[in-house]
């Protein structure tokens, strides 16, 4: 079995590097904290594997979340806390994951590399 984790970040937002980088971060960890501890073993055993994914407004970001949960996969939703570029609240991305490569491939196959 291969595993990795998954980013997927909103493009409407055009955010810059930084605070890009930053939401990516936040996506990761907040993910990574709620995935099994067998799994996050198996996955940094297999290298650790991360991919950032791209959809193109919060619409298609929220409809993806909520198959994430419907097929019971770690995911975190990050809401920024507004001290810099957005206001608070603003949903920007969301992590998946660790989990097996062919179930997080089940509902994020059809995106792109941000």
């Amino acid at each position: 079995m291969t595993y990795k984790q998954v980013i997927v970040v909103r493009k409407d937002l055009k955010l810059d590097e930084g605070k890009l980088a930053t939401q990516v971060a936040h996506a990761c960890v907040g993910s990574l904290k709620l995935a099994r501890k067998s799994v996050v073993k198996r996955w940094e055993d297999d290298g650790g594997k991360k991919v950032v994914l791209k959809v193109e407004n919060l619409r298609k970001l929220n409809f993806l979340y909520k198959k994430c949960k419907s097929h019971k996969l770690p995911c975190f939703l990050v809401k920024d806390a507004g001290l810099t570029q957005l206001k608070p609240g603003t949903i920007t991305c969301f992590g998946i994951g660790p989990a097996e490569e062919k179930d997080i491939d089940k509902v994020t196959s059809e995106l792109k590399l941000l």
